[in-house]
């Protein structure tokens, strides 16, 4: 059992209640305090540090101070030790930016907090005289930058405690005398740790499905990287494929943010706790980290969790688990197999964003920051740092996550520095800087075997798998450092450029297979999210918040087969794979109170979307006149199916690069003798081509050319331009061709109309 991760926190129960730990000797847990006041709770390193502990980020601007009240058990002169550390000291970086103080009863103390040590340890704060009773305690933020506390303790000792982490935790569990037993709660039938797309999905589909379900989350808010703490919009194409029910469930805790990172507000924190509160079957424990797992020959028995506000211990027992960790945390806890790329691996972003005000704004002089100019990161656009601000390739993605959260913050304020202070000052003279992700999204870390390991060959070549039930359609996007923005941080880049092979159906998507969802060899290991069974190449793929939560639709529902024949995750694929192709079949709405149950089906439930999925743009057969869609046309070279653009027709549209020599050519049969008027319709962006060639022929005689201008910004509607006006005759033909030769810009093909005139 871990008791590092255990006990550091355990304590606060009995010292923030008020019940000393040992006499003359106080430690009081940062995340116990009473009030936090504008420090932050992160959890994010509790694997490797041991602790929550409480942040103070302020984008440049001083928190309000964190506050509690603890007992003293008698009057001495007491020594003072705060764990923390200077946070860019690893760096050797000029300055102190996390610099706090500690009050005692209103008074702080002499000592600066935050100056000393270059990894988490405890800084000395001098002496202190205190009476018997009550002390108020406050945190005192001096900087906004990201000011850190753990722990303080007081003693009438002389020894400080030890900074050896090995020791560290048995020292705070003997301080209030801790057995280190733990208390249990009700057994489940799934325990699910991690509350990302797809362990809310796991969660919420199993419960469906009348599995009794633990959903685990350390945060205080479900969703992981497309939460608002971190706002990575959700992508993948979802309701399509083998089983287009799969990604209904998803569709309804899914965000619709227009950006990324967009508002806060946008990414529905509140929807997708309330989604999962209203199932019965579901107990939510927010703001609980998993810390460990017992398990007997391959085998898991229980997971064990504290709350990390309040340090209490939870064990969970089940028959099944779900790592939803995305960094494959209960698998290594419970021996599974796992694969970590050696090099080539992608890191971690933390996206920003800034404001104009009305009137000036200062920012700090940052000397600890990255030294930046306005050419060495790309500019902001609409006031936001987006995705591409990543660092840690190649870091150690769990040992050294910290350290990459902290020189991507480095970096965000170093480029507004740059902008506010440096050669950009005469432009953003009332810019503020509003918003910094101090929640990290990591990329890739740990991935979990299965009886599949999905590679790039399989995706690109199509292969087919008897149990293919997801549908991969994001594009095999991996990351890399950008040469132009990586001469000056050669060892640590932090801009990011993705390489894509698109040779993915984006209407129909990549079925993969349900074999990547469990672990070959502990045998009620369920997987869902970044850490399932494919390679470095094929994560490039899957990884997609909307795509994980498919895969959690898919655990949830065979969890419950799992508990209904008594057998375990592989059974499912082996010997009961026609009822698992009956559940994937269910709308997501359908239902059981448990696994023995009948299931149940709101009359009113939506109709399934079809294999290529639902129809997101205008419906052709709701259009005025004759409509063909770009998926009828005969294309010729090199086209991208595209949906980012709205106002298109049916399921999408196509475009190609100006030299790449491609055609697309439309064929329309005449229904009727008749005047018809014959135009394009496309999507205009500031891209698209300005004198794109499109002709038409009737019965293969060309009747005419023009070249069509689609430059333009982006509309909800799309943009029309006639072509001709034609007399028909029934069942002629009219083909209509667009090419990219001599484009101007990038080509657009969507639809065509043949509209009657009246």
């Amino acid at each position: 059992m871990r008791w590092p991760f255990l006990c550091a926190v355990t304590v606060a129960l009995f010292v923030a209640g008020g019940f000393p730990a040992r006499a003359a000797d106080v430690l009081v847990e940062a995340e116990a305090f009473e009030e936090h006041g504008g420090w932050r709770l992160d959890t994010q390193f509790i694997q490797t540090m041991g602790s929550p502990y409480l942040l103070a980020h302020g984008l440049g601007k001083p928190v309000a101070d964190a506050t509690t009240s603890v007992q003293i058990p008698e009057a001495g002169q007491y020594k003072v030790f705060v764990r923390t550390f200077d946070w860019v000291a690893r760096w050797q970086a000029e300055g102190h930016p996390g610099r706090f103080q500690v009050a005692i009863n209103g008074t702080p103390l002499e000592t600066t907090f935050g100056t000393e040590g270059e990894d988490w340890g405890w800084q000395s704060g001098g002496t202190v005289d205190l009476p018997a009773g009550k002390a108020s305690l406050a945190l005192h933020d001096l900087t906004g930058f990201d000011g850190r506390c753990d722990a303080i303790f007081l003693t009438t000792g002389n020894e400080p405690p030890s900074n050896d982490s090995d020791v560290l935790s048995p020292w705070r569990r003997r301080q209030l005398g801790l057995t280190g037993d733990t208390a249990e709660v009700k057994p489940y039938d799934l325990v699910v740790v991690g509350g990302g797309y797809a362990g809310t999905a796991t969660a919420l589909s199993a419960a469906r499905m009348g599995c009794k379900v633990a959903l685990i989350q350390d945060r205080g808010v479900l969703g992981g990287n497309g939460s608002s703490e971190v706002r990575v919009w959700a992508m993948g194409l979802i309701r399509r494929g083998n089983y287009p029910r799969i990604g209904e469930i998803v569709e309804e805790f899914s965000d619709h943010a227009t950006k990324s990172p967009g508002r806060a507000e946008e990414f529905v924190d509140d929807l997708k706790e309330q989604k999962v509160r209203a199932e019965k079957n579901i107990d939510l424990f927010l703001n609980h980290h998993a810390f460990t797992a017992e398990a007997v020959d391959g085998v898991i028995q229980s997971v064990d969790a504290f709350d990390v506000r309040s340090g209490a211990l939870r064990r969970f027992t089940a028959p099944l688990f779900a790592d939803c960790t995305g960094h494959g945390w209960l698998g290594e806890w419970a021996g599974a197999d796992f694969e970590q790329t050696p090099v080539g691996r992608m890191g971690m972003s933390n996206m920003w964003r800034w404001d104009e005000r009305d009137t000036p704004q200062s920012f700090p002089e940052t000397p600890w920051a990255l030294p930046l100019t306005m050419r060495d990161f790309p500019y902001p656009r609409d006031h936001h740092g987006q995705w591409f601000w990543e660092s840690g390739f190649d870091k150690d993605p769990i040992g050294g996550a910290e350290a990459i959260r902290d020189w991507n913050l480095r970096a965000v304020y170093g480029a507004f520095n740059a902008m506010k202070n440096g050669d950009g000052a005469d432009r953003h003279e009332t810019a503020e800087l509003t918003w910094v992700a101090f929640i990290g999204g990591p990329r890739e870390s740990r991935r979990l075997m299965g009886d599949v390991l999905l590679t790039q060959d399989h995706i690109v070549n199509k292969h087919e798998f008897k149990d293919g039930c997801v549908p991969s359609t994001w594009s095999i996007d991996l990351h890399y450092p950008k040469k132009q923005y990586a001469e000056k941080f050669p060892d640590n880049p932090f801009i990011s450029i993705a390489v894509h092979d698109r040779r993915i159906d984006r209407s129909y998507g990549y079925p993969v297979p349900y074999r990547c969802f469990y672990s070959r060899n502990v045998s009620n290991l369920f997987m869902a999210g970044r850490c399932v069974s494919v390679t470095h190449e094929a994560l490039g793929t899957v990884r997609v918040m909307k795509t994980c939560g498919m895969m959690g639709e898919v655990v949830g529902k065979a969890a419950s087969l799992c508990i209904d024949h008594t057998c375990r995750p592989r059974d499912v694929y082996e010997q009961y794979w026609s009822e698992m192709d009956e559940l994937l079949q269910l709308p997501g709405v359908a239902r059981r109170e448990t696994v023995a149950s009948k299931i149940q089906i709101p009359a009113d439930v939506q109709p399934s979307a079809g294999p290529r999925g639902p129809m997101e743009g205008t419906d052709p057969a709701k259009m005025e006149g004759l409509i063909v869609d770009d998926e009828a046309a005969v294309i010729r070279g090199k086209w991208t199916v595209g949906t980012g653009l709205k106002g298109f027709v049916a399921h999408g549209y196509r475009y190609a690069s100006p030299d790449s020599n491609a055609s697309i050519r439309f064929p329309i049969t005449v229904p009727a003798a008749g005047d018809y008027e014959l135009s394009v319709l496309y999507c205009p962006h500031p891209n698209r081509g300005t004198a794109v060639p499109v002709s038409w022929a009737v019965d293969e005689v060309v009747q005419g050319e023009q070249r069509v201008d689609m430059q333009g910004e982006p509309t909800r509607e799309p943009m029309e331009v006639t072509l001709s006006k034609l007399t028909l005759q029934a069942n002629q033909k009219v083909w209509v061709t667009i090419s990219s030769e001599g484009a101007g810009g990038t080509v657009h093909a969507d639809a065509i109309r043949l509209n009657s005139i009246k």
